[in-house]
């Protein structure tokens, strides 16, 4: 009888799986580099208005913020009963995040489900993990936008708030997703969601939303840090509510521009909306790329 796979260790990877995997990267990057050089006179236009330290510090905060989201999500996968080492859940996080950039939304679940699974960590748990990301950067999203943007103009959050309060209690979320894995013929968690695990996962979440609304400070400081702070998390959560759309293209930007009317003429506030964009992006190729090599040395 063989062993059990334990989070953490690492089986032989075939051929087939190992190009798949590569091809996946390679489609990913094209992606967003696509991204980027589509929209390449209006990005540079937006960045001539700015300065490289402003460009700089804008980065090092997404760069931030993108280690809150993978805090929460390997906090969410430790409380399910997979704790991962640091390394190895940045580089299955980040790189798997890539894939937000290829058109469908299935791309970043599937691909942490894959590389999860070399680590021992079941699909359904890796799967859970990510669905459980969505509601909890909402929840906590609309909250920072309420409390920085102001209850004159955005108290009717608080008629969503009962309904994620009850859609983060850790009982629902279990009924939840066993339904979920009945319905799909698949084993039970092994473990459930626990209020700690979901206390310490909301916790990271801020901590990443302050860290964005730095970086969106660094590129539009005329309304304050804390208007920053709650116009990124307003216009994230619109993004979130279109998750069909790959990693909210068009939609936040939109968001972004009527946000910051106030404070900036139209031209000036298209082209924070890109450059954000485009800073973003090149965090997440950061990320993907530091925490890949991260975790190669540490298998070498």
């Amino acid at each position: 009888m063989g062993q059990p796979e334990t989070a953490g260790a690492v089986p032989r990877r075939s051929l087939p799986r190992r190009l798949i995997r590569i091809g996946f990267l390679l489609v990913a990057l094209g992606f967003g580099t696509w991204a980027v050089m589509s929209q390449w006179d209006a990005v540079a236009a937006g960045f001539a208005r700015l300065s490289w330290p402003a460009v700089a510090g804008s980065l090092g905060a997404v760069v931030a913020a993108l280690l809150g989201a993978m805090l929460t999500w390997r906090t969410l996968l430790a409380d399910l009963g997979s704790p991962l080492p640091l390394r190895p859940a940045a580089k299955v996080f980040f790189v798997g995040q890539l894939g937000k950039y290829i058109p469908g939304a299935v791309w970043p679940v599937l691909a942490q489900m894959e590389m999860g699974r070399d680590l021992g960590v079941p699909r359904s748990r890796s799967a859970a993990a990510f669905f459980l990301m969505m509601p909890i950067q909402l929840a906590t999203g609309l909250l920072v936008t309420l409390v920085t943007l102001g209850w004159d103009k955005f108290g009717w959050l608080l008629l969503l708030i009962p309904v994620l309060l009850v859609l983060l209690e850790p009982r629902v979320i279990n009924a939840l997703i066993g339904y979920t894995l009945r319905r799909l013929k698949r084993e039970p968690l092994e473990r459930p969601l626990t209020r700690r695990g979901m206390l310490a996962a909301l916790g990271w979440a801020l901590a990443g939303w302050t860290a964005y609304g730095v970086h969106l400070y660094f590129l539009a400081p005329q309304g304050g840090l804390l208007f920053a702070v709650g116009a990124f998390a307003l216009t994230w959560c619109l993004g979130i509510m279109t998750f069909v759309v790959p990693a909210g293209a068009g939609v936040r930007e939109l968001a972004m521009v009527a946000v910051l009317a106030p404070q900036l003429d139209r031209g000036s506030a298209i082209a924070v909306a890109l450059s954000s964009r485009i800073v973003i992006i090149v965090g997440d190729l950061i990320c993907a790329g530091l925490a890949g090599i991260a975790a190669r040395r540490d298998s070498v």
